[in-house]
């Protein structure tokens, strides 16, 4: 028997560590609820949507960018870190909205996005009225072109989302943006920038917010001598730490300043950490020290197999164990192809590939669309049922993805024309984008934008909403959203100490067993034919079991001690 502890003194939940075991909803506001018939979600929307969300049992939200942007980048352009986008709402109903979330028992974790403004942001827009040189200059990265004439940009990067990452302004200099040109990088070695996302962080936190997820935590510190890598060369970076863009670690001093401000709270604020790095890695921004949490991605990059899950459970429990932090599970975002549809499409022959400019394994095989006539339908919802029973039983925080819990599969379908998101626009004809994972969730069987709103949403839902809709499945005691219920109900019943004993009689091919504290067993059957089914009680099962047998593509949790 093998026991595993994500912390050398595994302990029970208590006000200031209430994130150790939470389950964090995540919430992409433009379409989750919309109150006032725009076609875009907004804060007035999630407020009246509070009591569902309390009913479904989560401890946390996880609000994604809110604040005003032209959604060059589905809001991670952020114009004013300080305010809301007047399209979603105010101020004054962010307000409304932490203290209804707090009256519910539901704590708030919002989007930060340190890496890079809008090119609308007003420091921008002084840096480009501004000479060479300047102090407004200064808090982004501009540069010199090469060539005769400086025609010839900086160096050959290229962005995350195609094309080049520099672009070149009217006095000719040129402005870093490792994503699109209307995100310029801001220069994390300028004071000024630091000090100014210390009132952002204060800002957020006076208002009660109780956590920031930071996107693109690996980018901050970069190193750029004055004779910049080519793409190729950088290519050939592999020394952990020595990449310039990426996972430096210069970019800790950074969060341990972070850390202070979250001190100054009683509870302290938490923070989890965006961070697409090598495994190794991971545990630096997830220490007490830092950040505190950074997010495991390993789960969502995984096939639906035993042994994959084993080894990805053991080696980031034991990362925990190193960092002192809980891990995180997560299967699906708003940035990959929904896990539902993701296990009932074939399995992709080549899953990774290195970024020109990124010195990590890259996520594009994510992003690679959702063809129908590809599709199993029914066996990727049964698996990611028991995916997602099987994440509920681990020790550590489990991210769900709005809509996840309805089995909502990738909307595949969505016309060019219709389609908003800049990676499409920039790859077109290489990967769809994220549009698919974004539409706008169905409440109801019915209506112009099944409840989402009364006048239609900003992506098309296709016909389908209707059956896997809030109100198709509230009644149904078999549907995936009152199994997630019952999951996250037992959840909070069942969670001890951090720890879990891997059922080594059990765990044999295709079945992964484990045991929590409190003498409850996790057993899952990742293949195609029934198993026999382990003696206990039966708590909870993620497809209807068959006598005593334990059917294919699903999870029980059982009563054993």
């Amino acid at each position: 028997m093998t026991t595993l502890t994500a912390t050398s003194e595994p302990t029970l939940l208590g006000e200031a560590d209430w994130w150790r075991q939470a389950a964090v909803y995540q919430i992409y506001p433009r379409s989750f609820a919309d109150a006032n018939g725009d076609g875009i979600g907004d804060l007035r929307g999630i407020i009246s949507r509070i009591p569902y969300l309390r009913a479904l049992g989560i401890d946390a939200v996880w609000l994604s960018p809110f604040y005003p942007s032209a959604l060059a980048d589905g809001g991670y352009d952020v114009d004013d870190y300080r305010d809301v986008d007047p399209k979603i709402g105010t101020l004054e109903e962010f307000d409304e909205m932490v203290r209804e979330l707090h009256a519910a028992g539901i704590r708030l974790i919002v989007d930060l996005v340190p890496n890079h403004s809008s090119d609308r942001h007003a420091w921008f827009q002084e840096a480009l009225r501004s000479p060479k040189g300047s102090p407004a200059r200064d808090r982004y990265i501009f540069r010199d072109g090469r060539g005769e004439n400086g025609e010839l940009p900086p160096a050959d990067w290229e962005s995350i989302f195609g094309g080049p990452s520099w672009t070149r302004v009217e006095d000719g200099q040129w402005y870093l943006h490792l994503f699109a040109k209307e995100q310029p990088d801001l220069n994390w070695d300028n004071e000024e920038v630091r000090a100014d996302f210390r009132t952002t962080l204060r800002f957020w936190a006076d208002r009660g917010v109780d956590g920031f997820r930071v996107d693109v935590a690996h980018g901050l510190a970069k190193h750029l001598p004055d004779e910049l890598p080519s793409k190729e060369e950088m290519k050939a970076i592999t020394e952990p730490g020595q990449h310039p863009l990426w996972d430096r670690d210069e970019v800790h001093d950074i969060y341990a300043d972070w850390r202070k401000v979250f001190d100054e709270y009683d509870p302290p604020r938490i923070a989890v950490a965006e961070a697409w790095v090598e495994t190794s890695r991971r545990p630096r921004y997830a220490s007490a020290e830092g950040l505190g949490q950074a997010f495991n991605f390993d789960l969502l990059q995984a096939d639906f197999d035993a042994a994959q899950f084993r080894t990805i459970i053991a080696e980031n429990l034991a990362l925990s164990a190193a960092s002192g932090s809980s891990t995180t599970w997560v299967f699906s975002n708003h940035d990959v192809v929904r896990h539902a549809t993701r296990y009932g499409l074939p399995t992709p022959t080549e899953k990774v590939e290195t970024s020109e400019i990124m010195a990590i394994p890259s996520k594009d095989w994510l992003l690679r669309g959702a063809p129908e006539e590809e599709l199993d339908r029914e066996l990727g919802v049964r698996r990611a049922r028991a995916a997602t029973l099987l994440e509920f039983a681990l020790p550590g925080s489990a991210y769900l993805y709005q809509g996840e819990e309805l089995g909502l599969h990738e909307v595949g379908d969505i016309p060019d024309e219709a389609r908003q998101d800049p990676s499409f626009f920039r790859n077109k004809g290489v990967e769809v984008g994220r549009d698919g994972c974004r539409v706008p969730l169905p409440w109801t069987t019915s209506g112009s934008s099944f409840g989402f709103g009364p006048n239609g949403a900003h992506l098309p839902q296709p016909a389908w909403f209707a059956e896997v809709s809030v109100e198709a499945q509230d009644d149904d005691p078999a549907s995936t959203l009152n199994l997630y219920r019952e999951a996250l109900r037992l959840r909070h019943e069942l969670q001890a100490a951090e720890a879990l004993t891997w059922d080594e009689k059990l765990t044999t091919g295709d079945v992964l067993a484990f045991s929590r504290p409190g003498g409850w067993t996790s057993v899952t059957n990742f293949g195609d034919t029934p198993v026999p089914l382990p003696e206990g009680e039966v708590l909870l099962s993620s497809w209807p079991l068959e006598g005593d047998e334990l059917p294919g593509a699903t999870t029980v949790w059982l009563q054993r001690g």
